[in-house]
């Protein structure tokens, strides 16, 4: 559910590995152009779909097709999709997502959402230091399935992995979910740092440190510190904050030449999730009783107004203290 760059890209890969493979999308007009071209021309132009891979825009009718589902749209239309989903999906419907980012009002964790609208279902997560055009494109990339249960984790491992794929399996959704989600915040930290001008030895302590935020909360909420240093935690964060495919660092960087906010995501064209997730993450941080400055830097640069030069010098004369504790 869900046919953007991400959304299109893992249908591809399902389908290199011969399964049907539904893909819907809210957008008719998106759908039927995806059917007219064979090609998502919107957002991966270039790359072909094969016959496998059907497209429409009738949720019902996809629904109907599987007993798992995948979705694949930003944050902000997760729990709206799921509410449309609960008469649709039968009873032990399994249900799967690849979305990265918290709900945006309430600071919950998508696991949770999905624990709330459709109680007793399976659920997984799916993860990891990926880029959607590479995704399409058959490239190299590894990624995680971190599940309720490990035969539904499983499954969608095997469905996804392939020659070029490999897929660990995990039972960390907690964990696999806060570094996804706090990574993007991070890479506009990266961005604006780089769009100032401030190098590369400012764009490492930001992943280091960034790091540390990570590791802090998710270790508060019960995550474990190894998925926090595997591929959906120091993984993803490195993707994310060094990689101008990065929509969230893309927009670090505009925010650090002087660009406003809304004319920067209007730019990319597309979701960007760390904008949203600066919110959210800043509940939970503050639910949970944890420090995150950088975080919170990312945060009032977006929406109080903070200079990104200003936000750097207040990072730097903080407080000092011990690097581990």
């Amino acid at each position: 559910y869900g046919a953007g760059s991400w959304g299109t890209a893992l249908a591809l890969q399902l389908a290199r590995n011969g399964l049907q493979v539904w893909l819907w999308d809210i957008d008719a007009e998106h759908i039927k152009q995806l059917e007219i071209a064979r090609e998502n021309t919107r957002y991966l132009p270039g790359v072909v779909l094969p016959d496998n891979i059907h497209c429409s825009s009738d949720l019902a009718e996809v629904a109907g097709k599987s007993d798992q589902h995948l979705i694949v749209v930003p944050s902000h239309g997760f729990r709206a999709l799921l509410k449309q989903l609960v008469p649709l999906v039968q009873d032990g419907g399994q249900i799967a997502w690849a979305t990265k980012g918290l709900e945006l009002d309430t600071g919950k964790l998508l696991h949770q959402v999905i624990q709330e609208e459709l109680p007793g279902s399976d659920y997984a997560l799916v993860s990891g230091p990926t880029f959607a055009l590479e995704v399409a494109k058959g490239m190299p990339t590894a990624m995680t399935v971190a599940a309720s249960n490990q035969a539904f984790g499983q499954a969608m491992a095997q469905a996804f992995h392939g020659d070029n794929y490999r897929v660990y399996t995990s039972d960390d959704v907690v964990g696999a979910e806060l570094g996804g989600a706090i990574k993007n915040v991070l890479a506009i930290a990266a961005g604006i740092s780089d769009g100032l001008g401030f190098g590369a030895n400012a764009r490492a302590a930001i992943i280091t440190r960034g790091l540390a935020e990570i590791m802090r909360l998710g270790t508060r909420m019960g995550a474990s510190p190894e998925t926090l240093m595997g591929l959906t935690g120091v993984g993803d964060l490195v993707l994310t904050c060094t990689d101008d495919q990065s929509r969230n660092r893309r927009l670090g960087l505009a925010l650090g030449e002087g660009k406003q906010m809304d004319e920067a995501i209007a730019e990319i064209g597309q979701a960007v999730e760390g904008a949203k997730s600066a919110r959210s993450v800043g509940k939970l941080a503050k639910r949970e009783g944890v420090e995150m400055p950088i975080c919170a830097t990312v945060y009032r640069i977006l929406y109080e107004e903070l200079s990104p030069r200003q936000a750097v010098q207040e990072l730097i004369s903080r407080t000092r203290k011990s690097e581990v504790q």
